[in-house]
């Protein structure tokens, strides 16, 4: 339920509420900043507001950092990391397959793809969750499915986090070197946290969240377009919080563990 403090239609709701109850109170500043903050919010329930945040956020892969750009320096046997996207349903009560979240099966898709043109790569699945089945245990047996040898595949269980799995990868992998697998919206998050966990990674989106203007729908309020602001603001939020743990671990040389760590969802 925390979505509901972030989420654009409860600021809508709230100002809509308050404002007029207000109104005769505040100030002519207090009510231009007010209007303003009105019709942003509303702005953001629209696909164009969402759109506009999603490519603002899947900007923010470091020049330099994604894997194409590295492409010539780097060894073509670098491991993979995927990162899990999650369930949609409890696999246990449904067939695993279906139960994996659709940005699940696109990562683990273009994760194959990279992987096929480097077949002497291992590759890493990383993803616990909350259910007895693990969200690694069943994207390696996909992974199996399309066809990638069982020998290179490793899957990591117990992190339920991001940067739970950045810490819990560190023991697994015997490479700083790492190309990691993941939606565009996510990548500049999960950079941070495999650069505090001491790896030297490059980013491989396996797909973008953004679509460009369309017709007139595009700048009127609906659920895809609230629904992309609320995917942006979290990756926002959690891409601050990740910097300031990485910035709070170097100050204090810390170490940190995985399963350990409480944290953004991935």
């Amino acid at each position: 339920m925390s979505y509901l403090l972030y989420s654009p239609l409860t600021w809508v709701l709230l100002l809509g509420a308050v404002l007029p109850l207000q109104w005769s109170r505040l100030g002519t500043g207090a009510r231009v900043m007010a209007v303003i903050a009105l019709v942003s919010a509303l702005a953001l329930l629209t696909p164009f507001g969402g759109n506009a945040l999603v490519r603002q956020v899947e900007s923010g892969i470091p020049a330099g950092m994604r894997c194409a750009d590295v492409a010539g320096d780097w060894s073509g046997a670098t491991p993979i990391v995927l990162l899990s996207a999650g369930f949609e349903t409890d696999p246990a009560t449904d067939d695993p397959y279906v139960a994996l979240a659709p940005d699940s099966w696109r990562r683990l898709r273009a994760a194959v793809l990279l992987w096929q043109k480097s077949p002497d790569s291992e590759f890493f699945i990383s993803g616990g969750g909350p259910f007895a089945m693990k969200e690694s245990t069943v994207l390696v047996a996909l992974a199996r499915d399309w066809g990638v040898p069982a020998k290179v595949l490793h899957a990591e269980r117990h992190s339920t986090t991001t940067w739970e799995s950045a810490f819990a990868l560190r023991d697994l992998v015997g490479s700083h070197r790492i190309r990691v697998v993941s939606s565009a919206l996510h990548l500049p998050r999960a950079l941070i946290a495999f650069r505090a966990a001491d790896f030297q990674p490059c980013a491989q989106p396996s797909d973008s969240d953004y679509q460009p203007p369309g017709s007139l729908g595009y700048y009127l309020p609906q659920r895809s377009g609230l629904r992309k602001s609320e995917m942006a603001i979290y990756e926002i939020l959690g891409t601050g919080m990740y910097r300031y743990r990485a910035y709070r671990l170097k100050r204090t040389g810390g170490q940190e563990s995985g399963p350990a760590i409480q944290g953004i969802r991935h």
